[in-house]
């Protein structure tokens, strides 16, 4: 046999080469990794997606408390802290402002157009069409380096009709879609009462000191955990209490600014008046309610709860 050419060597060599590559397909080692199907990249990307937004969500903030407990007062501050956006008094399942079958005039307001709809609407889609609301604000408010901040209208369903209402909370409700940052602040209750029966805002039956402590004990219980600050305390020490709240609801804190406060508007206004933080004495409190102070479990039970002195003579500042 004669020898091969050149040639025919070369086209040997070749073909061990093929060879090779057919034993160890590059290609088809690398294809797994680099090229997955369309629906998984799909599926992937929707979850990098979910990833970021929930990454970069911005908590609502909220303020929650009962009616005469000096609310106002302390949402004014917080509303005065840089870049904050307060809206006052907000429960969107209230029924408080409802008066019969009436319809109010509101061009803006869709919910109290449902609320008189002759065609009852669910409760959980008047909550559906607040949450979603929401949305756009939220989204304006993280694009302008904002924060937002709900001030509860706890009253509407803690204080208002036979029984606190079995529905849920602000906080609960804003929970079902969004990160959420709470406080609770709170005032001596035998204050607070006298308070309400002076603006005429005994909005429940029995209207007694006992019954108000009961909706009192309901409504720490409903938001149970989350941090408590005391007004007397607000009052007494307004730039640390402030600066503490504003840690908590991871707000920017630029001090205790009296001069602006008084030029921020906010529904919700039933204070005494007057100018100054201080604890004001105590209003006069009737026969009745003092007794009622001296005996009522509940009573005596909340304020134990809340760290003051329930004799009706104590100083309202004072703790137990």
């Amino acid at each position: 046999m004669s020898a091969p050419t050149d040639a025919q060597a070369l086209l040997a060599r070749i073909e061990d080469a093929r060879a090779l590559l057919n034993d160890h397909d590059h290609q088809k080692a690398l294809t797994p990794r680099l090229a997955d199907p369309l629906p998984s990249l799909i599926q992937q990307c929707r979850t990098l997606s979910e990833e970021v937004t929930q990454a970069e969500a911005e908590p609502v903030r909220c303020l929650h408390h009962f009616a005469c407990t000096g609310g106002t007062l302390m949402a004014r501050y917080l509303a005065v802290q840089p870049n904050t956006v307060l809206l006052s008094e907000i429960d969107p399942l209230s029924r408080h402002h409802i008066d019969g079958s009436s319809p109010r005039f509101a061009p803006t307001d869709l919910i109290q157009h449902l609320r008189y709809s002759p065609r009852a609407i669910q409760e959980e889609v008047i909550g559906d069409v607040f949450l979603a609301g929401l949305e756009p604000l939220l989204a304006d408010c993280r694009g302008r380096g904002r924060r937002l901040v709900l001030r509860d209208h706890a009253h509407s369903q803690f204080c208002h009709g036979d029984a606190p209402h079995d529905r849920p909370t602000l906080r609960a409700l804003l929970m079902q879609r969004y990160p959420v940052r709470s406080v609770v602040t709170v005032r001596h209750p035998l204050d607070a009462y006298l308070s309400l029966t002076n603006s005429g805002w005994l909005h429940f039956t029995p209207d007694t000191l006992d019954e108000y402590a009961r909706r009192n004990l309901a409504f720490l219980d409903a938001y149970e955990g989350v941090e408590i600050f005391r007004y007397e305390d607000f009052l007494t020490a307004p730039e640390p209490q402030l600066r503490d709240i504003c840690k908590v609801l991871d707000l920017p804190f630029a001090g205790a600014q009296a001069e602006l406060v008084a030029l921020m508007p906010l529904t919700g206004d039933s204070g005494r008046g007057g100018h100054g933080l201080q604890i004001r004495p105590r209003r006069p409190v009737p026969d009745d309610v003092a007794v009622a102070a001296r005996s009522s479990k509940r009573y005596i039970s909340l304020c134990d709860r809340l760290g003051y002195d329930p004799a009706p003579d104590a100083d309202p500042g004072e703790g137990s």
